[in-house]
């Protein structure tokens, strides 16, 4: 089938691909560590749509914190007879949907509006589950005469990845001529392909103090004082050590970001003994990581000594980012080829704050690019996927696996 009949075919699924997104959409997939019990039905769901590869691999893995949870990653292959596979990664597990209350629809049923699928998970990351299921879907087994078309489909995303696509890599389950394309990352128009990532640290700054009656603060040490004064200063400093910026990655700057707090008290006249708050920081390349981290807990030291609470730095994740993706490869250029023949516009390499699978792989060594159609609605009330992006990024995918495999 040459590749104009493959798009054609591609075009006239849309129904199947909404029906599928909508299918995956009503079951929840959210991890442990967030209060959900993980992604395994979302993935018997999503394996019923795997026909017609040469092989299709469940690999379980016990969820680290929860060790009763498997977290489900998915293999599947169409065989080529050249050396090496053009991956795409997508991920089944979501965000929390937050406040209830600002989603116009119930987040696990999803609806069509406009041209748009509501719910929750449709742009992060069922559109890229979908689309890449019916790029490869219309090629048929044995006509690959260059590289295999693989799809990983993985688990723990949202939170470590350990499980997930740092676990297949450590595993060694792919090759030295695998190339990687992660479908997680994208603007308007599909105008930027992400090349490279910023360090991710996440920090998580308890602070003891002394609980006592709203009258008599004197008797007690105010924990959420403290760390509300605490915050201030450790952002300021962070920013004035970290200063540089590098244009490739957007925005340009290191990121220092207050995300997660506890309650303190439950009532109004109790001073809180104990508070925590967590640092999201996305940390330029430029910069050592393990450095930073040994700041952020001598600043911990230093205010510990000037209020004499209780203070505990603790680094909840770590991940190094690796060297950027190989822009002037043959498998790029196809990539990039395959992009400008859908949208009508040559995309721009950028780098952004980190995160992704794509940095798993390019910490082993393979060049791995960020790209689909975004609409910005990820990891908000009433996220959407567009079904126009959905059909775009599948006939992307399709021209790439027409260029590298057949």
């Amino acid at each position: 089938m040459q590749l104009p009949e493959i798009l054609k075919k591609i075009e006239e699924s849309r129904e199947d691909m909404t029906a599928d997104m909508m299918a995956m959409i009503r079951i929840p997939a959210i991890g442990p560590l967030n209060g959900g019990k993980g992604e395994g039905h979302r993935a018997d769901k999503v394996l019923e749509f795997l026909s017609g590869f040469d092989s299709v691999e469940r690999i379980d893995v016990k969820d680290i914190h929860e060790p009763s949870v498997m977290r489900p990653n998915i293999l599947a292959k169409k065989n080529g007879s050249g050396k090496g596979t053009v991956w795409i990664i997508s991920h089944l597990d979501t965000v929390l949907p937050g406040d209830l209350d600002e989603w116009k629809t119930p987040p696990y049923e999803p609806v069509i509006k406009d041209g748009k699928i509501y719910g929750l998970g449709t742009e992060d990351n069922g559109q890229a589950v979908i689309s890449s299921i019916y790029a490869a879907k219309f090629f048929a087994q044995g006509s690959l005469s260059k590289r295999s078309i693989g799809l990983a489909i993985v688990a723990d995303e949202e939170t470590t990845s350990a499980m997930g696509i740092e676990h297949l890599v450590n595993a060694g389950l792919f090759e030295p001529d695998d190339v990687f394309i992660v479908p997680d990352w994208g603007v308007p128009g599909g105008t930027m392909v992400e090349v490279a990532e910023k360090h991710l640290v996440w920090m998580k700054f308890a602070i003891e103090g002394k609980q006592t009656h709203g009258s008599t603060p004197h008797n007690g040490l105010n924990a959420y004082r403290v760390s509300s004064k605490m915050l201030v200063d450790v952002l300021e400093r962070l920013e004035e050590r970290y200063p540089d910026s590098d244009n490739i990655f957007r925005p340009p700057v290191s990121t220092f970001e207050p995300t997660k707090s506890i309650a303190t008290v439950g009532n109004i006249n109790t001073i809180p003994g104990y508070h925590e708050f967590w640092l999201d920081i996305r940390l330029l390349p430029m910069y050592d990581p393990d450095e930073l981290i040994v700041f952020a807990k001598e600043l911990g030291a230093e205010w510990e000594q000037r209020t004499k609470a209780k203070i505990t730095v603790s680094v909840e994740q770590r991940t190094r980012s690796g060297k950027p993706s190989d822009i002037k490869c043959p498998e790029f250029n196809a990539f990039r080829e395959s992009i400008s023949s859908v949208i009508g516009s040559d995309p721009e390499t950028v780098g952004v704050g980190g995160g992704t699978c794509a940095n798993f792989c390019r910490l082993a060594g393979y060049n791995a690019y960020v790209w689909q159609t975004g609409g910005g609605s990820l990891h908000q009330p009433n996220e959407y996927c567009d079904l126009n992006n959905l059909m775009s990024d599948a006939k992307v995918f399709a021209t790439l696996f027409y260029k590298l495999c057949v």
